[in-house]
């Protein structure tokens, strides 16, 4: 399947909620490919006016909430930190908008699926913003592995890992703003082990603490039951080439450095010889290519794609909690989760 050019015709109008580091770098690829961004909102009027005035948004709102009620806007990117993307999100599909939610998607897979019932039962579309599926590179490798180029896939390898700040204040290392290295790091290989091998059968996992108790660095295995394997990790306080490599029976693939952007992959034939070089240039950073699908979405009147559909979001979620109760991580969403729960059995 190949998308399209990641362009946008500017029909369909964009609200940014956050005002942020990433907020920014996708309202910036929105703008610089033909997207309308008539919307920005933040619990700050200043922070709002303030980005509006940097990226040329026509209207700065004061508050998430005039945000998803402004009669202009369409589409909802969420843009704040994990632990809010389930409110924010809920806010912005019962004000009738869809929504691109930046990864993590929630806390956890029920937070997950609150949100993708919501918006089944509002026929709104509710995409993961999870930029590297919808990336050129990665749609030609999907279609290198459909037509059996190296084989039975055996085996898919991912890494991420970045040196980022140690303050234990700062946002990654603070578990009241879902800190750690797996929501923020880890989510990219494991999403990518299951746009590859699908969802696994068994996980086993192990990880190191940070001293303000969120993961330092986590390693994980997924089994298959067909045999393959994905081996993931990531680490917030150590960078290393952040390669990927799928592994088949006729040969592999080799994702260069930083391999969950636009960047060239190599495919060798078993004996190593070279199959295909693919390089392409991307135009802006890439975030624009997950915004034209939540369009082509909006426009086919469809709330689930084959390439990231609402289910495998949760699918993976659910993945990183079984990786979180291993590493005996957890998260004041999952005792919300474990408190209503307790409630509901209460009132049986």
């Amino acid at each position: 399947m190949t998308l399209n050019n990641g362009a946008s015709d500017g029909t369909i109008r964009w609200g940014i909620l956050g005002t942020g580091f990433i907020a920014g770098l996708q309202t910036q690829d929105l703008k610089d490919n033909g997207f309308t961004v008539q919307a920005v909102g933040s619990r700050s009027a200043e922070s709002s006016h303030a980005f509006g005035e940097q990226y040329g948004v026509a209207t700065a709102h004061g508050s998430y909430e005039d945000l998803v009620a402004d009669p202009l806007v369409d589409v909802v990117y969420i843009a704040t930190p994990h632990p809010f993307h389930h409110a924010n999100a809920l806010l912005a599909l019962n004000a009738g908008k869809h929504v691109l939610v930046e990864k993590s998607f929630t806390m956890n897979a029920r937070e997950a699926q609150d949100i993708v019932d919501l918006a089944e039962s509002k026929g709104l579309v509710a995409l993961e913003a999870m930029w590297t599926r919808f990336l050129p590179h990665i749609v030609r490798i999907r279609e290198i592995i459909a037509d059996g180029t190296i084989g039975e896939v055996r085996k898919v390898v991912a890494s991420h890992n970045q040196s980022l700040p140690k303050d234990p204040a700062h946002r990654l290392n603070d578990p009241a703003l879902g800190g750690g290295a797996l929501l923020d790091l880890g989510i990219y290989p494991i999403s990518f082990a299951f746009d590859v091998l699908g969802t696994p059968s068994a996980i086993r996992a192990s990880a190191s603490m940070t001293a303000t108790g969120v993961d330092r660095q986590t390693a994980a295995i997924f089994d298959y039951d067909g045999g393959a394997q994905a081996l993931v990790d990531c680490e917030l306080d150590a960078a290393s080439a952040n390669r990927a490599l799928v592994i088949g029976t006729e040969g592999w693939i080799d994702i260069e450095h930083t391999w969950y952007n636009p960047v060239p992959f190599t495919v060798h034939a078993v004996d190593g010889s070279v199959v295909e070089r693919y390089e392409q240039a991307v135009s802006s950073r890439g975030m624009q290519y997950q915004a034209a699908e939540l369009e082509r979405l909006v426009k086919a009147g469809e709330t689930a794609g084959a390439i990231l559909p609402p289910a495998e979001t949760v699918a993976v979620m659910a993945a990183m909690d079984e990786i979180r109760r291993q590493i005996g991580l957890s998260y004041e969403a999952d005792a919300i989760l474990a408190d209503a729960a307790l409630e509901g059995n209460h009132n049986d």
